[in-house]
């Protein structure tokens, strides 16, 4: 069993990678798309421009979406979660996986920019990778944009900045979030756990 984190030159690669093996993820990374081949699990994470993001993500997307459509349990962290969607108010012109319909926005310029720190989720559907994680449970946030989905159904928990922000969607066999995981302490390894257990299915 491994899971494998997509290596695209825009994450914090080390943290998620140490996270995954403290629950037993069996981690690696791909370097290059055939680095995909046989992974249970995909984690994509994402620090920076979306525009930068997509643009270094380019040469992995067919062989992403493959395995998505192959049914690979996957993982979209942040940034990763952001390139999910059609395109952002970061980079207009620049598009997006758009696996999810919807567009990625600033936040308001009423609240504090990035929102940088713990924040409360409210869980909107029960999902497996949400198990164990109740309203009111804490993650780790460093964001300045976050995705606008098109169809509601796909959000799985909000969080309040200002306004209700997307903080985790789900579709099919694909999960994004956009706090950290592994940055955001015991209940974060217990969404990291229960990807894991996902991948064994």
């Amino acid at each position: 069993m491994a899971i494998v984190i997509v290596d695209y030159g825009m994450g914090n690669l080390f943290s998620i990678y140490n996270a995954l093996d403290y629950v037993s993820g069996n981690p690696r990374f791909a370097h290059d798309p055939q680095d995909l081949n046989g992974a249970d699990g995909i984690v994509v994470p994402g620090v920076g421009a979306f525009g930068s993001c997509m643009s270094q993500l380019s040469r992995f997307k067919d062989s992403l979406l493959e395995h998505f459509q192959d049914g690979v349990p996957m993982l979209g962290i942040c940034v990763g979660m952001q390139v999910l969607f059609d395109e952002s108010e970061e980079n207009p012109g620049a598009a997006g996986l758009g696996w999810i319909s919807g567009k990625v926005v600033r936040l308001p310029d009423s609240v504090m920019i990035p929102q940088m720190g713990w924040n409360s989720l409210s869980i909107k559907q029960p999902v497996e990778i949400l198990n164990g994680i109740s309203d009111g449970d804490m993650f780790y946030f460093v964001h300045s944009y976050y995705g606008q989905p098109v169809d509601s159904s796909v959000i799985a928990a909000t969080t309040d900045h200002g306004v209700e922000v997307t903080a985790a969607v789900t579709k099919d066999n694909l999960f994004a979030t956009q706090f950290h995981p592994e940055k955001s302490g015991p209940k974060g390894l217990k969404i990291l756990k229960n990807f894991v257990r996902a991948t064994q299915c």
